[in-house]
């Protein structure tokens, strides 16, 4: 199309296509002749060329511009205004060739007779092609300028969202037969127009939104005495100064420290407002002091009722300063990190639910309880931190333990930077720009530490504690994780592997021979190369293991054999309720 570029979309090209069509209602040539069917192929050409500006056009300002040039001696547009409807009055919100008809000065009461007023109140237009007949229909209601060199004007309302908001003036310079085909092309005009301010203002609004959202998530919340808390956002995807990702840190009654962390479905603005809300209503529930299952109950129930059609994840979490004591909730959340004060880094695998607008039980959020000693690091993140840059979530999760391990616990901020370093601003070495692309998800980070008491040398000690209930047979996986992920520098492979088979076997006999939880603790003691692997797995059944003599093709009865073969130390300790089996193994001496 010349002059017009491309029609973007489907809905652009059925406007442009209407306006083409205007000109045929105008009805068959009336000379027949030669200029006169030129002319009309020219006035076609305009038509589409206009229309599609129209269709594209970015700001009100912009399509006022374009719209003259429909006009024509059968046309003869000279002046435009744009009147927004209030509770009360019709203003001018912007114009073109109308003098003294700006802002204030050109305000209608909604109630008068004015051709506007009416064209507002009844939602069809005012057509008034003379001065004669203007003033016979609204005698008494000539505005400042609106009459002065015209004869003749069209007021037509303009919908945007569904509902009139406003008129749009057309005036011209002299007496205009308004015939089908200028009232339909006024009307598809005033459409066009209306479409345009759909478009300004709601990237005035996505950016207003943006704007707030970015400016409150700049902001961390207090922490608490004994907790110190370090987060971070960065907007990657969508083109918005903020998506869907959101973090909160909340001050509980009794001294508790709150964290939020969640992510709503979609990179758009409408992903953002849902998150603005949810996020309030997440804070409401958890000041409200409800526990963590509870608030993820309620927040999946209002986003439900909120927008059946999104979901979002989230963690949400009450960390007890005193203690150390995390009790968390997970709704189909990336799992958090642990990061050990030697800089050894955990996945920890936590029970949960179903993303939130997804699952209304009451029961579907298990809070988990874990216990952050001194100098532990637990880490918060959305997947926007795992997979940006072409990662999946095992690739992604190396290069997020990298960043996060180095370094010193106390520095809390510069690990934070670290990581988003790590993720937002590596260079490929070839191509010398940076992996992440605004097609990319949104980054959000909080990093929970608790704080030693008093300042201490480096630890030598690793602890790892996980509860798995009978009806957790499928997260024996998980613990075997752990335990890797606890002696990721051991300085024998095959012990760590034996370590997780012995491990793996005392949780399975919980699970398969007693009715009980397995609860699993495993510490790492010593210096470099003579460290002490001590776990332990406690039930409360009273059933004490004993030896068996498997058969050869036997699926059970093997666990106190291979205890004997392959660990340095093994025994079972009576408990006041239960029993505990542990196992030994030490850095610096061979499988037995």
């Amino acid at each position: 199309m010349a002059g017009g570029g491309e029609i973007r979309s489907s809905e652009e090209y059925a406007e442009v296509r209407q306006i083409e069509a205007l000109n045929r209602m105008e009805g068959p040539d009336t000379g027949g002749s030669r200029s006169s069917s030129d002319r009309r192929r020219a006035r076609e050409t305009g038509l589409l060329v206009a229309g599609h500006a129209l269709a594209r056009a970015e700001s009100l300002r912009e399509a006022l511009a374009i719209v003259p040039r429909l006009a024509d001696t059968s046309l003869p547009l000279r002046s435009q205004m744009v009147l927004r409807s209030d509770r009360e009055r019709l203003h001018c919100v912007d114009q073109l060739g109308f003098r003294d008809c700006g802002g204030d000065d050109f305000q209608v009461p909604l109630d008068s007779d004015h051709p506007g007023a009416h064209a507002v109140r009844t939602g069809h237009p005012v057509f008034l092609p003379s001065l004669d007949e203007y003033r016979a229909r609204f005698p008494p209601h000539r505005q400042p300028g609106e009459q002065e060199d015209h004869q003749a004007w069209a007021y037509l309302p303009l919908i945007t969202y569904g509902q009139v908001t406003g008129v749009w003036v057309a005036a011209f310079g002299t007496p205009v037969e308004m015939t089908d085909g200028v009232r339909a092309l006024l009307t598809t005009v005033a459409r066009l127009l209306g479409q345009t301010i759909e478009r300004t203002y709601a990237d005035e609004t996505d950016l207003a939104l943006s704007r707030s959202l970015r400016s409150s998530m700049s902001r961390t919340g207090p922490g608490v005495d004994g907790l110190t808390v370090a987060a971070r956002y960065v907007p990657t995807g969508g083109g918005l100064m903020v998506g869907g990702d959101w973090f909160d840190s909340l001050s509980l009654p009794n001294g508790r420290l709150g964290l939020v962390i969640g992510d709503v479905q979609g990179h758009d603005v409408h992903a953002a407002g849902l998150m603005s809300q949810l996020r309030t209503a997440i804070h409401a529930y958890a000041a409200e002091g409800h526990g963590p299952d509870a608030v993820l109950v309620r927040a999946s129930q209002f986003l439900a009722a909120l927008d059946g059609d999104r979901f979002a994840t989230c963690i949400y979490l009450e960390a007890d300063p005193a203690t150390g004591t995390l009790r968390i909730a997970r709704a189909g959340h990336p799992h958090p990190v642990l990061r050990l004060p030697d800089g050894t880094c955990l996945l920890k695998h936590l029970r949960g639910g179903l993303p939130l607008g997804l699952s209304l039980g009451e029961d579907d959020y298990p809070v988990n309880v874990l216990t952050l000693r001194e100098d532990e690091i637990l880490m918060l993140c959305t997947d926007g931190l795992i997979e940006t840059g072409g990662h999946d979530m095992y690739s992604g999760w190396l290069r997020v333990r990298n960043a996060l391990a180095p370094g010193a616990s106390e520095d809390l901020e510069g690990m934070a930077d670290r990581l988003l370093r790590a993720v937002v601003a590596p260079q490929d070495p070839e191509e010398h720009r940076p992996l992440t692309s605004l097609t990319e998800d949104d980054i959000a980070l909080i990093l929970l530490r608790r704080d030693a008491n008093e300042p201490s040398p480096a630890l030598l000690e690793r602890h790892l504690s996980l509860t798995l209930e009978q009806d957790q047979a499928h997260d024996l996986s998980e613990a075997r994780n752990e335990i890797q992920g606890l002696l990721h520098d051991w300085a024998s492979p095959e012990q760590v592997d034996t370590a997780v088979l012995l491990t793996s076997e005392l949780l399975g006999n919980v699970l398969v021979h007693t009715e009980e939880a397995a609860r699993l603790r495993a510490d790492l003691k010593g210096a470099q190369g003579h460290r002490r692997l001590r776990v332990e797995v406690t039930d409360r059944s009273d059933d004490v293991p004993h030896r068996r003599a498997p058969g050869e093709l036997s699926s059970s009865g093997r666990g106190l054999v291979l205890l004997d073969l392959l660990a340095h130390q093994w025994n079972v300790r009576p408990e006041p309720e239960g029993k505990t089996v542990w196992f030994e193994l030490e850095e610096d001496r061979p499988e037995t």
